[in-house]
């Protein structure tokens, strides 16, 4: 079955930076276009970044030039490099895939804590 496991969450300075990865299975992961969402406390889930099976990129406002989304179709490995955080970007961080006319529907993380402090 599809499973996606975030990692590299943790707690940092703002003006700090975290690289968070997705290992994927269960599904072709090359032919998916994948996102990272995000929540905070008492907020709405929302899209940060999105990245399609041909790489193109999309970011929130909030996000773009700090934030860069990447992945590598051999090790089904989705990754968000953040930079320059501010307290703002503390959330829990989904990966998500974007995919659901192949899949069938969209499947979550488990999602991964991130803390800026001032």
């Amino acid at each position: 079955q599809v499973q996606l496991e975030e990692s590299g969450g943790g707690s940092v300075q703002a003006g700090g930076s975290l690289k968070l990865s997705c290992a994927a299975s269960g599904y072709t992961f090359s032919v998916c276009g994948m996102a990272w969402y995000r929540q905070a406390p008492g907020k709405e889930r929302e899209l940060v970044a999105a990245i399609g099976s041909d790489s193109t990129t999309y970011y929130t406002g909030s996000v773009k030039g700090r934030f860069t989304i990447s992945r590598d179709n051999n090790k089904r490995t989705l990754y968000l490099q953040m930079n320059s955080l501010i307290t703002e970007d503390t959330a829990v961080y989904y990966c998500a895939t974007h995919c659901a006319s192949t899949l069938g529907k969209t499947y979550w993380g488990q999602g991964t804590q991130v803390t800026v402090h001032s």
